[in-house]
């Protein structure tokens, strides 16, 4: 008998992090993510944790500083709009050192756009939507699979490094049916010093982002997280190739844009034309050097996106030939289509 079961990818993200040790969950509600909070506000309660929807997205992330200076395994969600809401949080929490899962459903942008899938959330994500010199590790799953296995191995990843995890998926993403196998925890377990658990028989812990004095305080805590960041960006890359050994041309995507990709591979691929997919899974740290080594044996390099062009910026810090950069994106909710990107690489001449 098949242990997998159905489910959305946004009920799956919420099994998961319940399997993960995730006992705190605060979010407001937005479109297309609100199926991750609906089943949180069943789910906590039965395994004895905690579902609390805030008052608005700037409480909800507070609430998560809150909750993971605890020592807890804390986590929200949310799409686009309301992210950015979160941003002066996320930016603290960063700062602060501390472990949390944010999940972001992308929707069609700028401002409240619309609630159709979109990949335009991508700066936001991997540059940093708040202030100052801080990085947040970001994971783009691709089925409902990853999006259970990735939840799982964000809450590591956030209690590793002490550092916050996005999960980067799509309201398509998010809002599909597909049969998986529940992920089983990991079994890693990380001690915390540092928690805010009372102070008996201790000294008092204090966690912070405020660090006034620039001289002896502030700049030697940022050079501490590039510390922390640069092991992320030597252990952490995380990607996937697909029929690169011999193509020539090579299609960078992501989420569902990848899926899509893959099924113009396969067809161009019945035509003779040797195409492969390179698929980050994480978005942050980028895998520069692999796309760069991929690239070199590749005639032409298309970036296929759910935006008007945002991770090309990655490939071009990749690929470093402007030449052979091409790019293909739709945008406000709507999907690129198999046949139009199998179209763009047989204009390339293969």
């Amino acid at each position: 008998m098949s242990d997998q079961i159905l489910m959305k990818g946004n009920e799956a993200v919420g099994e998961a992090a319940i399997i993960a040790g995730c006992r705190y969950y605060f979010a407001y509600p937005i479109t297309p993510q609100n199926e991750i909070p609906a089943y949180m506000a069943k789910r906590l309660p039965e395994v004895g944790g905690t579902f609390l929807q805030a008052e608005s997205e700037l409480a909800a992330i507070n609430m998560v500083f809150g909750a993971s200076a605890a020592g807890a395994r804390a986590m929200t969600s949310s799409s686009s709009p309301g992210i950015s809401l979160k941003q002066e949080g996320i930016s603290y929490i960063a700062g602060a050192e501390l472990p949390c899962v944010i999940v972001d459903m992308m929707r069609g942008g700028p401002g409240l756009g619309n609630i159709a899938g979109s990949q335009a959330d991508y700066f936001q994500a991997t540059r940093g939507g708040g202030n100052g010199d801080y990085r947040v590790l970001v994971i783009a799953p691709a089925s409902v699979q990853e999006l259970a296995d990735m939840t799982v191995k964000a809450f590591d990843l956030a209690d590793q490094y002490s550092i916050p995890v996005m999960i980067l998926g799509d309201g398509f993403l998010g809002q599909m049916s597909e049969p998986f196998t529940l992920p089983k925890p990991s079994g890693k377990n990380f001690k915390k010093p540092w928690a805010l658990t009372g102070a008996k028989g201790r000294k008092p812990n204090i966690i912070a982002s405020m660090r006034l004095t620039p001289e002896d305080l502030l700049e030697k805590h940022n050079l501490k997280l590039q510390k922390t960041y640069q092991e992320i960006e030597a252990n952490e890359v995380m990607y996937e190739s697909y029929l690169l050994d011999d193509a020539e041309y090579v299609i960078v995507a992501y989420g569902t844009s990848a899926r899509i990709s893959r099924s113009a591979i396969t067809e161009l691929r019945k035509e003779g034309i040797k195409a492969g997919l390179f698929r980050p899974l994480t978005l942050w740290p980028y895998p520069y050097k692999e796309l760069k080594a991929v690239s070199e044996r590749a005639k032409k390099v298309l970036t296929v996106e759910m935006s008007l062009g945002q991770m090309v910026e990655d490939v071009r810090l990749a690929v470093q030939d402007d030449a052979k950069i091409d790019f293909y994106g739709r945008t406000g909710g709507m999907l690129p289509v198999s046949e139009e990107i199998i179209r763009k690489v047989r204009s390339y001449g293969g």
